[in-house]
């Protein structure tokens, strides 16, 4: 049972850069762009409940969200490639919001996601930013994991 919420989680993930990229492109109805994606025969396996959290809450919460990780940035925000902007603001919200998930598994599905949908070296840099991130908001479990 636990192995297959972890692949639906990971669906999941995968289903919300989509359908976070297709927001950040069209600024289509949250709703609209849920339903659409939950509709597809494909995504029936998928943990419906937490890809409509992570989609709601990154849509709802891009500010702050936003404004956690842009302080790292080495450009302006609107210079960020939308793949790699779907993926620090998916990556950001788990680790301001999910603390019961592993900072380095965030850290490691961003990079999966990246290095499936984004260009050939951008999981670099969405790896440092997102880093950065768990360096402020998950200090304490990293100084646990860390000597």
């Amino acid at each position: 049972m636990q192995e297959l919420n972890i692949k639906a989680r990971k669906k999941s993930r995968k289903l919300a850069l989509q359908a976070l990229y297709q927001w950040q492109l069209t600024h289509a109805d949250l709703h609209h762009i849920q339903a659409q994606f939950l509709a597809h025969p494909d995504n029936s396996d998928i943990d419906t409940e937490y890809f409509k959290q992570l989609v709601m809450h990154v849509i709802n919460g891009v500010e702050k969200i936003d404004s956690t990780f842009v302080s790292y940035l080495d450009r302006d925000l609107a210079e960020i490639n939308p793949v790699e902007l779907a993926v620090l603001r998916l990556g950001t919200y788990e680790l301001i919001s999910c603390p019961e998930i592993p900072y380095k598994v965030i850290l490691n599905e961003a990079i999966e996601l990246t290095k499936t949908f984004g260009a050939e070296e951008s999981y670099k840099y969405t790896n440092s930013i997102l880093d950065k991130v768990a360096d402020s908001k998950r200090a304490l479990e990293k100084g646990k994991i860390s000597k």
